[in-house]
Formats: structure tokens, sequence, C-alpha cells
């Protein structure tokens, strides 16, 4: 499993609205000045995001985007689906389920269907509150 450019943007996209939220709509400008990142590359990710339903947008001249609920309540697995797609480390397991011709005699299979369980756990138990608050004894230790 490899998490992408979406994946990681994605993060840091949702973390500074997070912290810039008290603000109201926040632009992708700002966001994309704070973060040295691209705009363009942003405008993608943040519309995965928002067809989604993590975000709130708003069109005009105070326009832009925000959480559509508390940092708490984000777990990363659902940030991290949302972008990725699939965060199963191979192709023949998705989300704990198995899409492979060959599955009755694979003998690695119940590895990749464990490992796949493992980090969907994993990443359900952090929020972006906890990426948010440096929260690293816990993020370390789920």
């Amino acid at each position: 499993m490899m998490v992408s450019t979406k994946g990681r943007y994605a993060l840091v996209v949702l973390i500074d609205l997070a912290k810039h939220q008290e603000e109201g709509f926040v632009s992708l400008s700002e966001v994309a000045e704070r973060q040295k990142l691209s705009l363009k590359y942003l405008e993608i990710v943040v519309s995965i995001l928002n067809k989604g339903g993590l975000l709130k947008s708003c069109r005009g001249k105070k326009g832009g985007y925000r959480l559509r609920k508390e940092p708490s309540e984000y777990n990363i697995n659902e940030i991290l689906q949302l972008t990725e797609g699939n965060l199963a480390p191979v192709d023949c397991v998705k989300n704990s389920e198995v899409d492979c011709a060959k599955s009755d005699g694979c003998v690695t299979l119940p590895l990749w269907i464990g490992m796949d369980r493992l980090i969907s756990k994993y990443l359900e138990n952090i929020t972006l509150q906890d990426l948010m608050d440096g929260n690293r004894e816990k993020i370390l230790n789920v």
C-alpha cells in the first residue's frame, strides 16, 4: 500500500481548514500559499473531498471551503479511502473482500486479508484531531 499525493494533500488541506475554521470559509489559494502546495492540484483533491461530503463549499468573494463536521469526527481511514479508492496491500483484496479467480488455492490470501483489516482498523482509530494535536503517543500505539 502506498498513499499517493492525493491522500497526503487531503490530510494537509483538511488540517489547514480545521485550524482556520473560526475564520469561516477559507479559499484554496490561502491554503495553497500557507502549505506551499500547487493550487491546481489542490483543486482536484478538494473536489474529491467536497463530492465525498467531507466539506462545505461557498462561492463568491468570501467563498471557499470549511469542514462539514468537527475534526474529531473524521477518521483517517475515511479520508484516505475517499482519495485513494483502495488501501489494500494487493489488488485482489479490496476492503477485506476478495476479487480473484485463484483465491480458493491461494495460500497467501489470509495474509493480505489480515493486513488489509489491520490497516483499516489502525486508520479508523486515528482522527484528524489527533493529527492536529500532534498526539504521537496515540498515533504510534493504536
